[in-house]
């Protein structure tokens, strides 16, 4: 398609939180023309969301943000339940060990600047930076095209025309692009269940603790140790009729009429916020050219650390899908980011409704985190790109996440999620049945690539990998030939058990442009030794 317009980018962003720059990074990363705009004057510099989920670490790992964020949090400490004098500990989450299939089985505690900043600074890495202080005032679009209007927010810069092939709403609960959109946002807003959020530094409590003071009547005041610093991020349950307390004395007055100690002491106050419970989520994920993720299309309550977490993954899904169709795939695959993401959403905020509900009735099980909260178990499975008639494996079926597992090279080991590193595709036979397949499998010659892994359960089988401790044949339940095709957001696109390459030749077109090419050069084979592609 030519240029509509000869200013005209890929993509615009509209929104620098974490589901929108998860999204740029991925976008970029694809080689697109990326604008993230955002209309704060800088980042964010709040606790916030501060739980980061076993999926979305992994989604982070790929997108070449872990290291930032594992060094910037922590596990979550136990919690300590105040009665009285006493403080009863209760572990909210149980530690796992990390295994081949699930290398992060823990939630981080982390305050949501710093994921913020670790998403932004890997943006920054890959050539782009937010532009602070541009707010959306205006957007239009027509069959190619959308223009939105921008103006900075401080008054010096002017307004200005940005002409893209499509645009991304990632601009929180009360999303501008949203509203321009006409898009309904259905649910409820409790104006009377209030909660203030305060980060502050603070002396006289142990940081080894998740603290809680319950009370009748669904009272809480909850104080969380933040990695890294000596701030606590309080959650301060108010009253129906409840002014907020303003100033470092009246928040410190509060603290010691709810508590009972004076230990407790507040030094400064270094962000707050008043928080209403919001339950909604968007009819539709987008209209024509411009779609939404994250707060933008659902709203949580905070409870089981699932707004943000959501909303990465609504990015990392949205990002590949918009390459695709950008490099001339139907542009129907756009039309599976809602029918795959909004049922996760609604799943989820029931999920985090029922643990809020549960913590106003002082339920202790509403206090428990596990599977559920971790998201590994998401699956699309029966969605438009995952029939529900398909072959499976013992463990698998199309749409659930793929595992990792330990390989074994010419060379050493190799984690699989090294292997699906990247942008593209990836196919992996098991067997030598299914590597004969794989060598006759074309791929399209524009849009993602397709990295190609042969696997035997052991070096004789004259495959690139092999795989002694069985961990690839368990986690996928691996029984004979098979023939796996992964998505780039770390799905399970097709499985192949007979009928290897006909069938996965029909799942690749749903997926990718129909221009195809035996000989291109954006496919590549996993190299035994370096473990890479090439």
């Amino acid at each position: 398609m030519s240029d509509p317009h000869p200013r005209t980018i890929d993509v615009l962003v509209v929104g620098a939180g974490p589901a929108g720059s998860a999204l740029a990074i991925d976008l970029v990363r694809r080689g697109l023309d990326v604008r993230v705009v955002d209309r704060s004057p800088h980042a964010f510099d709040g606790s916030r969301a501060k739980g980061v989920q076993p999926r979305s670490l992994e989604v982070l790992e790929d997108l070449g943000a872990l290291d930032d964020v594992l060094a910037g949090g922590s596990v979550y400490p136990r919690l300590g339940l105040h009665a009285g004098p006493l403080a009863v500990p209760w572990r909210m989450f149980p530690h796992k060990e990390a295994t081949p299939d699930v290398p992060y089985p823990n939630t981080l505690l982390i305050p949501q600047f710093r994921t913020d900043r670790a998403l932004h600074a890997r943006l920054g890495e890959l050539g782009r930076e937010i532009e602070f202080g541009r707010e959306l005032t205006d957007l239009t679009q027509d069959e190619d095209t959308v223009v939105a209007t921008v103006s900075a927010t401080g008054g010096a810069g002017g307004t200005e025309e940005i002409f893209a092939r499509y645009a991304v709403g990632a601009d929180g609960g009360s999303s501008t692009v949203r509203k321009k959109l006409g898009i309904g946002f259905v649910g409820t807003t409790h104006d009377s269940d209030r909660v203030l959020i305060v980060d502050a530094p603070v002396t006289g409590l142990a940081r080894d603790r998740w603290h809680m003071w319950p009370r009748r009547g669904g009272r809480l005041i909850g104080a969380c140790p933040l990695p890294g610093s000596d701030m606590f991020q309080w959650m301060i349950r108010l009253g129906p009729d409840e002014e907020p307390p303003a100033d470092r004395d009246d928040i410190q007055r509060r603290i010691h009429d709810h508590t009972r100690d004076r230990r407790i002491q507040l030094h400064g106050i270094r962000w707050t916020s008043v928080f209403r419970p919001n339950i909604r989520l968007a009819e539709r994920y987008g209209r024509g050219r411009v779609l939404l993720v994250g707060d933008a299309a659902h709203v949580h309550p905070p409870a089981g650390a699932q707004g943000l977490n959501t909303g990465v993954q609504d990015g990392y899904n949205l990002g590949w899908k918009l390459a695709q169709v950008l490099a001339g795939a139907d542009a129907a695959l756009l039309d599976t980011y809602e029918a795959e993401r909004q049922p996760i959403a609604a799943g989820v905020l029931g999920l985090s409704t029922g643990k809020w509900g549960g913590i106003a009735e002082l339920d202790p099980s509403s206090m428990k985190r596990g599977e559920d909260e971790q998201q590994l178990a998401l699956t699309y499975h029966g969605g438009p790109l995952a029939p529900a008639d398909g072959m499976r494996t013992g463990t698998l079926r199309a749409g659930d996440r793929a595992p990792d597992a330990e390989l074994l090279g010419a060379d050493g080991g190799l984690r699989l999620f090294d292997a699906f590193r990247g942008p593209d595709f990836t196919a992996v036979a098991y067997g030598p049945g299914a590597a004969r397949r794989l060598d006759d499998l074309d791929w399209p010659t524009a849009g993602a690539g397709l990295k190609r892994l042969t696997v035997g359960p052991a070096a004789a089988d004259g495959l690139a990998f092999s795989d002694p401790r069985h961990t690839l044949r368990r986690a996928y339940g691996l029984t004979g030939d098979t023939l796996l095709l992964i998505r780039p957001d770390g799905y399970v696109a097709h499985i192949a058990t007979r009928d290897l390459l006909t069938s996965t030749r029909t799942a690749v077109r749903a997926m990718t442009p129909q221009t195809r090419s035996r000989t291109m050069s954006r496919q590549s084979r996993v190299h035994p030794r370096s473990g890479t592609a090439e």
